[in-house]
């Protein structure tokens, strides 16, 4: 009743797993019942070995039995077993054979049979005879294993580890053809129970632990504790340095020569009775199933139902299983089968895993074609289900053609594109709208991540060869979406094909950016009209409220002076203000094609607000030196403050304004016709202001000074005008200047006493004469000005301009002093520097004379002339008498 429930409690496991489960492994009987052993039923299988084709079974009627094990692959593709019975071999010992093992390279079977190992001949199953001095037997044996990474260098000879059933040791052989030779004995701390070599290590499983052991250097680690009563111990190499061991709770744990592990246990049955490794996979038996674990997540991947079964081994990655009667391969099916058995139940990291930990089963170049493909795959599969930072994830690391997401998009590829998609195929869906089922934001979210992903990689290495594509299929998406990123596509370097792009924008009315499409494909033309149109209303586009000032600025920068030409008038009719930045904000440079100024003045004679602005530009901004330009833009600007005079009642801001404008002109240009504005002019009273400069222009400062004096009585403008004609002029210019305005003031003033202000219009002008000197005294010439001023004038009345002008005399006096000192002081300092530099000794003698008076020197005293020529002192004081010749002599003591 207990074995039923536990074998239902299995079955219900089963079920629940079911789901999770992927084919792996597949079960082929590889040694039929009736082959083995015919009608005899009691025959049991005890043990099995597998080298090569070359299948052993060892019985509990104390045979072996030698098979032949040939693979078949059917017309489908599935692998079969076809087994040959070549011998079988009774040992004589009436006991069961326990265990064999296989040493190819000596041609011999180790087997153990009751309690005894010994060799048998591989082919005929003969047992081997002791050589001479060596035995072939070891007596008293529980269990051995071979080393399968052996330390002895000979090849002719096996290495192997025995338990011996009396005592706590473990015992190492060397095998060979006809003996065997003890040469190591391990004391243990407990009974042995089971044992698995690997170089120097020993993982053994003692009666009550697990633990490695070193047996060069003696060194041990405990592992981890176990009851060897309750249930058999499981010691099994999977690879170098690392072992596979049952442990409590129902874990296989995985631990290598340190006594660390360095993979995850994995949750195997507690009754196992037997495991082993398929990389990436652990196989392990229990009494009812064979239970496949990964390795790489330890999670449980496939249950197959195996009754009765009790031995599990592999042999060079074979994996074979025996129940009592019967043999088994556990055929592992294709990687690329079981990850595509993953994927179809979209299992797509744990397809991952399992391709990644196989990595090194398989060759290179297959791998990372294999690995390609699986990641595409698995991008797609999370893209279904609107997984897209994994997707896009598994697509770029998977290298993508980005057109087999593009093509999943209806219309978005060009019609001249020759992609079609990978086959066999990386997905089920037939395009977005199968794959949303009618969900209207299912396919919004998926064409969001559509713009992401080709906005990503459109300038990368993944849209090589297929960049029109992308850019052409992202224009379609940014157009449907209305998105904002449209015209900085089209701005910048971009593939868009204009045949497939056009239909698309014009559905979405997005003209601004066609235009922007037509002017990157080099049709300028075409995308000024469409714009045009859209700024006369023809057509409705929103993007841009200020296109009408893009076209402007388009047509400033547009190299081609035909179509500028043909659309300024546009521009010009719609606003000259704005339009005139056509001519007037174009940069000029050897890059930019030039419009010459007469060409441009011509032009705008119809639209005479753009004239003005841009005579403006050419005068004020480029100071271009023309006179045509100037004199044109002084008679515009007089013709409007005429036009504004002439208007009744007279806008006295307008006026002001256009007056200014004009003043500065005539003040400021040097190069406009002076008689010509000065005869337009002549006789208008208003503009005296103007005529005044006008004839300041042509030098008649008496003239002017007459009329802003005389007839504007405009006093402050007097002094302005000769502060203005007397700019970048010598003092003396500006001096006769004021001179000659003083003039003006006093010759209108009657001779006499000066009068008040109350006087009438002479006390104006003698006021105005008193502030004139007050205020630029230090510019008259004082004794001239004393001479022109009447005698009647107070000296009170001139008090600050005198003295100012006496401080002014004084100050010229004393710089004037003060730099004849310091002249007089810098000479000096020159000659004593010359005179420094030209010195030398000068040698005299009773034998050298004189220059002067030619006698010799009789004493060191001498007066060096110039050009180093001794003289007597007192020859010197006769001859010299000239001051400037004393200046230049050098007095000198020498000593010979």
């Amino acid at each position: 009743m207990s074995l039923c429930c536990r074998h239902e409690r299995c079955l219900q496991r089963v079920d629940a797993l079911a789901e999770m489960s992927v084919k792996a492994f597949e079960l082929v009987p590889a040694v039929e019942r009736d082959l083995l052993m015919g009608d005899k039923a009691r025959i049991n299988i005890e043990c099995i070995e597998c080298c090569g084709k070359h299948l052993y079974v060892g019985t509990n009627d104390c045979f072996i039995h030698h098979f032949l094990l040939d693979e078949v692959t059917s017309s489908k593709g599935k692998l079969t077993y076809s087994a040959q019975k070549l011998l079988h071999k009774y040992l004589g010992l009436k006991k069961p054979v326990t265990e064999l093992h296989a040493a190819s390279a000596l041609e011999r079977l180790i087997v153990l049979c009751d309690g005894i190992v010994f060799l048998v001949d591989m082919v005929t199953l003969e047992t081997v005879p002791s050589a001479a001095g060596g035995g072939a037997k070891i007596r008293g044996v529980t269990t051995f294993c071979i080393n399968e990474n052996p330390v002895n260098g000979d090849p002719f000879c096996v290495e192997m580890g025995v338990l011996s059933s009396k005592r706590r040791t473990v015992q190492i052989f060397m095998v060979y053809e006809d003996r065997v030779q003890l040469v190591k004995e391990v004391t243990t701390p407990e009974q042995p129970c089971a044992v698995s070599v690997d170089g120097y290590f020993l993982c053994l499983a003692l009666t009550t632990q697990y633990m490695i052991l070193n047996y060069k250097t003696g060194a041990s680690q405990d592992l981890f504790p176990y009851n060897s009563e309750e249930r058999r111990p499981i010691v099994k190499r999977i690879g170098r340095e690392e072992f596979l061991l049952a442990a409590p709770g129902g874990l296989g744990m995985f631990a290598n020569a340190e006594g660390a592990s360095q993979r995850a246990p994995v949750n195997w049955s507690e009754s196992v009775i037997g495991a082993t490794v398929c990389f990436p996979y652990v196989v392990a038996l229990d009494e009812s199933f064979i239970t496949i674990h990964s390795m790489l997540d330890q999670q449980l991947k496939q249950t197959v139902s195996f009754r009765d079964g009790h031995i599990l081994q592999d042999f060079e990655g074979k994996v074979i299983l025996a129940s009592t009667k019967a043999v088994y391969v556990l055929v592992p099916l294709p990687l690329e089968g079981q990850i595509q058995d993953l994927l179809a139940s979209h299992r797509v990291e744990e397809a991952l895993i399992l391709l990644e930990g196989a990595q090194r089963n398989i060759p290179k170049d297959k791998f990372q074609i294999l690995h390609k493909r699986i990641l595409q795959q698995a991008g797609f599969i999370q893209f279904g289900q609107l997984q897209f930072l994994e997707a896009k994830e598994h697509f770029r690391r998977g290298q993508l053609d980005v057109r087999e997401l593009i093509s999943l998009y209806p219309l978005l590829l060009p019609a001249s594109s020759s992609f079609t998609r990978c086959h066999p195929p990386l997905h089920g869906f037939a395009d977005l709208n199968h794959l949303a089922q009618g969900d209207q934001e299912k396919v919004l979210k998926c064409k969001k991540f559509l713009i992401s992903y080709l906005g990503e990689v459109r300038s990368t290495e993944v849209a090589n060869g297929c960049r029109e594509d992308v850019d052409t299929a992202l224009l379609k998406l940014y157009a449907e979406q209305d998105h904002e990123s449209l015209l900085d596509l089209l701005a910048a370097d971009n593939a868009c094909l204009l045949s497939d792009s056009i239909p698309w924008l014009e559905k979405y009315h997005k003209y601004f950016a066609l235009g922007l499409l037509y002017h990157y494909n080099g049709q300028n033309s075409a995308a000024l009209q469409l714009w045009i149109r859209v700024v006369d209303g023809d057509l409705q586009d929103s993007t841009r409220a200020d296109l009408y000032e893009y076209i402007v600025d388009f047509l400033c920068t547009c190299s081609d002076l035909d179509l500028v030409w043909k659309y300024a008038g546009w521009a010009l009719q719609k606003d000259p203000i704005i339009g005139v930045h056509i001519f007037t904000k174009r940069l000029i440079g050897k890059d930019q094609s030039e419009l010459k100024p007469d060409d441009v003045v011509i032009y705008l004679e119809k639209h005479s607000q753009a004239l003005l602005l841009y005579l403006e530009y050419l005068v004020l901004e480029r100071r271009i030196q023309k006179e045509k330009f100037h004199t044109h833009l002084a008679v515009l600007y007089l013709e409007r403050v005429l036009s504004l005079l002439s208007k009744s009642p007279t806008d006295e801001k307008q006026l002001h304004g256009a007056r200014e404008r004009l003043q500065a002109l005539l003040r400021e240009s040097n190069l406009y016709r002076v008689q010509f504005l000065l005869g337009k002019i002549e006789k208008c009273e208003q503009l005296l202001l103007e005529r005044a400069t006008l004839h300041g222009k042509l030098e008649e400062h008496d003239k002017a000074l007459h009329i802003l004096v005389h007839k504007l009585r405009d006093f402050p403008s007097a002094e302005a005008f000769c502060i203005w004609a007397s700019s970048y002029r010598d003092s003396a210019y500006r001096q006769q200047l004021f001179h000659l305005l003083l003039g003006v003031y006093l010759d209108g003033i009657p001779s006499g006493k000066p009068q008040t202000a109350a006087g009438g219009g002479s006390g104006d002008l003698e006021m105005a004469a008193v502030d004139l000197l007050n205020r630029h005294g230090e510019v008259f010439d004082a004794v001239r000005v004393l001479r022109m001023l009447p005698e009647g004038w107070s000296l009170q009345l001139l008090r600050p301009f005198l003295g100012r002008a006496v401080r002014a005399s004084m100050h010229t006096c004393r710089t004037s002093q003060i730099a004849v000192g310091l002249a007089r002081s810098e000479n000096l300092q020159l000659l004593h520097d010359r005179l420094k530099e030209r010195r030398k000794p000068i040698f005299v003698s009773e034998k050298k004379g004189c220059h002067l008076c030619h006698n010799t020197f009789s004493e060191p005293d001498v007066v060096c002339l110039p050009g180093g020529v001794p003289v007597h002192t007192h020859c010197v004081a006769q001859r010299v008498r000239d001051p400037l010749t004393k200046r230049q002599l050098t007095n000198s003591s020498k000593h010979t």
